[in-house]
């Protein structure tokens, strides 16, 4: 994860996300070719719309773990609508043998597991904002 601050227009931040969804039924189609085109998929897609994948994984060809850093004004839900319907759509064009182990026209489940990713620990930053002055 890069820990860098991104300087936008309008603000200075540092937003992190990590990701995790899983291909219906948990089926572990997820292997070689379709892995390499999936990974190449989602960082064009990330690219496309805006933010950024620093890392993506698949665990045991039937899930996916992604590493996002978005500007404040992506919200996540919109992210990973993106991710997960542009890439089961061209999936399934790209390989139409994966139908056979799915059906209804749907490759991932409709779920996913957010996380926000932060370079400091939850209570540093309470202790910090416990110990500012009031200014008044």
């Amino acid at each position: 994860m890069k820990n860098n601050l991104v300087h936008a227009r309008t603000c200075v931040y540092n937003v992190n996300y990590h990701v995790v969804w899983s291909v219906k039924y948990r089926r572990p189609i997820l292997k070689h070719d379709i892995e390499i085109a999936l990974k190449q998929m989602l960082r064009a897609i990330a690219n496309d719309k805006d933010f950024i994948i620093s890392e993506v994984e698949v665990g045991h060809a039937d899930h996916v773990h992604v590493l996002i850093s978005a500007h404040p004004k992506l919200s996540i839900s919109y992210m990973v609508k993106m991710l997960k319907g542009i890439s089961g759509r061209k999936l399934f064009e790209q390989f139409p043998e994966i139908r056979t182990q799915l059906w209804k026209g749907q490759l991932w489940n409709h779920s996913y597991y957010v996380e926000t990713v932060g370079s400091i620990r939850e209570d540093m930053i309470a202790a910090y904002i416990k110990k500012q002055e009031k200014g008044y």
